[in-house]
């Protein structure tokens, strides 16, 4: 295989929860024991399944999406990977053909095959049906099928005999134990103690027709036409400080890409663990996470609050995402209605709800024209302080999220995707315009 060149699939399904997560994360594993190379790509705005993911292939998950990311960095991206491994998976958004753009506008854009993702649990010659109609649909170009919930040999012939000339790939049982869940998605990898095993059960039990995959032609992206643009170093000779522990975990691989392209060296530090800003800092970034998950020990946290609260006062700027903002509200109520008092950096209060207050594709207006990238929360602020600006929902052009500054604190629900447009991210941490 040339070094360019590597087998690439889009794994997809008619809708969320019929298992695509849970398959990337077993083929990935699958092929990495066996001596390949595996890179996963994400489809969409997304942190939780990539995070899984990078467990699963021992490499980072970048996001692909047509809008947020946009057509020349998908490409490189996919290039890169392809460069870098013999397997390169992209595991897709909601239901193949859901959102604008969609999953299968991107793997019509690149080319890129799909491997269809059923729930077959409660199904058996229905299953052609569905993958037929997948298909033709977009059309897309369809590689095969992987029956997840299969409840027998028979039930897998079944399946296959319905699918007419597409390939049944693999089969994977009805699994005892489930990836686990909370409200933004999957629990995080560190949180369950046995992940490994998890994920190399769910390997061992894929049952995998190793002949087709291996017939299937290897796929090349030319990015030889698309250099990317030159990042201005904005930020140079400036420190960011940058909150990252299990309550600060929503950042992209290309966020830190970008501020180091920028110029930035990047400091971490945890207000789990009591961590006040790193010495030096001339900028601090606070993204998204489950701080609602953490209330007592980021309450009881008073190195960190200090800090946040004098560099806040010294005019340092303070970048504050999602759940970077609620931690510098007044307060966070929790789902069991217990309140825990925050950094108050912002004035007013988080609650968190049931139901979803938040979700999909977003831009942030800034003096260096709109970053894109997106919310998904479950959480209001009560606030008096007057939105200084809001985002604009994609593709509706509708009003988004409120974006609150204070002083010299910029906050929002918005998770703000920095490589859609570099100079904006440096203005939001202090660069001159």
């Amino acid at each position: 295989m040339g070094a360019q060149d590597a087998r690439v699939v889009m794994v997809a399904a008619i809708a969320s929860g019929q298992g695509k997560t849970t398959v990337t994360a077993a083929l990935a594993r699958r092929f990495k024991r066996n001596g390949q190379t595996v890179r996963v790509l994400k489809c969409g705005p997304d942190f939780i399944d990539p995070m899984l993911l990078e467990r699963a292939s021992g490499a980072p998950v970048h996001s692909l999406d047509l809008w947020m990311v946009g057509p020349d960095l998908c490409r490189r991206r996919l290039a890169a990977a392809a460069r870098e491994a013999d397997v390169v998976l992209i595991e897709g958004v909601m239901g193949l053909y859901d959102g604008k753009p969609s999953a299968a506008d991107l793997a019509r854009e690149f080319g890129i095959p799909v491997l269809a993702v059923i729930d077959a649990g409660a199904m058996a010659q229905t299953a052609g049906a569905v993958v037929l109609g997948l298909r033709g649909y977009g059309p897309v170009q369809l590689a095969g099928v992987i029956a997840n919930r299969v409840g027998s040999e028979g039930h897998a012939r079944m399946v296959a005999e319905s699918l007419r000339d597409i390939p049944l790939l693999g089969t994977l049982p009805k699994q005892s134990r489930r990836l686990p869940e909370r409200h933004l998605g999957l629990v995080l990898p560190d949180e369950v103690g046995d992940i490994d095993t998890l994920l190399d059960a769910l390997a061992d039990q894929l049952n995998f027709d190793d002949a087709a995959w291996n017939a299937m032609p290897p796929q090349s992206f030319d990015d030889s036409l698309l250099a990317p643009a030159p990042v201005p170093p904005l930020l140079a000779g400036k420190t960011v400080a940058i909150a990252r522990d299990a309550a600060f975990c929503f950042l992209y691989p290309a966020n830190l890409d970008t501020l180091r392209a920028l110029g930035a060296e990047l400091a971490f530090f945890s207000p789990l663990a009591d961590q006040p800003l790193p010495d030096g800092a001339d900028a601090v970034y606070l993204p998204g996470g489950y701080p609602e998950l953490h209330g007592a020990a980021l309450a009881q946290a008073r190195q960190w609050q200090a800090s946040v609260r004098a560099a806040h006062a010294a005019g340092m700027p303070i970048l504050a995402e999602c759940g970077g903002m609620m931690a510098v509200a007044e307060s966070i109520t929790d789902k069991e209605g217990q309140s825990w008092a925050m950094a108050g950096l912002l004035p007013g209060k988080v609650a968190m709800q049931g139901r979803l207050a938040g979700l999909g594709a977003q831009g942030m207006p800034t003096a260096s024209g709109q970053l894109r990238g997106h919310t998904f929360h479950y959480s209001r602020l009560e606030t008096d302080v007057a939105p200084a600006a809001h985002t604009i929902k994609h593709p509706s052009g509708a009003q988004g999220e409120a974006v609150y500054r204070t002083g010299s604190l910029t906050a929002s629900y918005f998770h703000g995707f920095f490589a859609s447009n570099p100079e904006a991210a440096a203005g939001l941490l202090g660069a001159a315009p």
